[in-house]
């Protein structure tokens, strides 16, 4: 068992790419800690610099409280499983797994029990006298995390594991990793630029984008009060709606300006964020989910018109696009959004499968309960 802590972490290349800035984080014992973000952010250099593959450039890493900044991989007690599966492809699943041990030095009988009581908690057995290449994807997967539990090391440290494997398969695995870490309660920091990985496999998510710590926090905190625009466009799928708005005050009801719509903003909403009362008469950004955006009822006063410019049908929901008056924010930082950058429409969620067509008039309602703010910069305002 084994804490994780990073302390104004930096890591800078030759080339004067700064891939990590002055990091802060803890992964408590026992935790299954997953790192998201885009490609390129440093999610991956930093569990390099966990393992000791990479060196840090300035700050520390303390493995249950003992700086590991100088101290040579294999004399920090951790397990790595990559995205590559790195198997040892003249070897047979069992050689794979005794591998580690036989490394250690161990006798034989532990050796052969140890392969043993993985291969059953893996469902291995029969496969071990087979080598990588008559293996599936999923069954490699499952070598490479037998080889790195039979270590029985302090730490694992996951690099986009799933990655290879197709998406149906990536839900069994990655269920299977979930059941494993709490069986075995070991610190686990696992990273992925899956967000949805991200949110179903973290105890807490740490989200990082170029280089930079932008929120840690459980995945519910994270989905529902997103610290940037940022995070709230990137977690999520799709990604949180943001429109330029601006605050009012009319006869002492503070109001919110869309377009030339403006919606009055109930006292519950209000008390849950009371640091728009400074913001008044400000520009500012507006965060909704598309899951929170309605047809409206006929008799509604606070609808606003809309055209449906695309239309995705699921099956078990439909995502519209729609072009209304509103002026979407594009943020591109995200892929999503450079996408939709020309064309920045709203995106609507909603259950069930409905008959829309490209051009049909709508009438939408915005869920006032369930906005988010942000500042003109993208900080978010509690």
């Amino acid at each position: 068992m084994a804490t994780i802590e990073f302390d104004n972490v930096c890591k800078s290349f030759g080339d004067g790419i700064n891939a990590i800035h002055e990091l802060n984080l803890k992964v408590d014992d026992g935790e299954l800690m997953v790192l998201v973000g885009p490609s390129g952010c440093g999610k991956s250099t930093l569990l390099r610099m966990t393992a000791g593959l990479e060196e840090v450039s300035s700050g520390e890493i303390r493995i249950d409280d003992r700086v590991v900044n100088h101290t040579p991989p294999q004399q920090r007690n951790v397990a790595m499983v990559f995205q590559n599966y790195a198997l040892y492809p003249h070897m047979t699943v069992r050689g794979n797994l005794e591998f580690p041990l036989r490394m250690q030095k161990q006798p034989a009988n532990r050796i052969e029990a140890s392969v043993k009581r993985i291969a059953e908690m893996l469902d291995l057995s029969p496969l071990l006298d087979r080598k990588p290449k008559a293996l599936s994807g999923g069954q490699r997967q499952r070598v490479a995390m037998g080889r790195a539990i039979i270590r029985e090391a302090d730490i694992f440290l996951m690099d986009e594991p799933l990655s290879n494997l197709d998406a149906r398969l990536r839900v069994e695995i990655r269920g299977e990793i979930a059941q494993l870490q709490r069986e075995l309660a070991i610190t686990t920091l696992y990273v992925t630029h899956d967000q949805a990985e991200a949110m179903t496999l973290g105890q807490r998510v740490a989200i990082i984008d170029q280089g930079l710590l932008q929120q840690v926090g459980s995945p519910q905190e994270i989905y529902e009060r997103p610290n940037n625009s940022f995070v709230a466009g990137f977690i999520g799928s799709p990604g949180m709606n943001l429109i330029q708005a601006s605050l009012s005050s009319e006869r002492g009801e503070i109001g919110l300006r869309l377009g030339s719509k403006r919606l009055p903003l109930p006292q519950p909403v209000l008390a849950s964020y009371p640091g728009l009362a400074s913001h008044r008469e400000e520009r500012l950004l507006v965060g909704i989910r598309p899951h929170a955006i309605h047809l409206a009822h006929a008799d509604s006063t606070q609808h606003l018109a809309a055209r449906v410019c695309a239309v995705e049908a699921m099956g078990h929901e439909t995502i519209l696009h729609l072009d209304t008056e509103l002026i979407m924010h594009a943020n591109p930082k995200t892929a999503a959004d450079k996408a939709r950058e020309n064309q920045p429409h709203l995106l609507v969620q909603l259950n069930g499968h409905h008959n829309f067509r490209v051009g049909d008039q709508l009438r939408i309602e915005l869920g006032i309960g369930k906005l988010c703010f942000f500042d003109a910069d993208g900080r978010a305002i509690g």
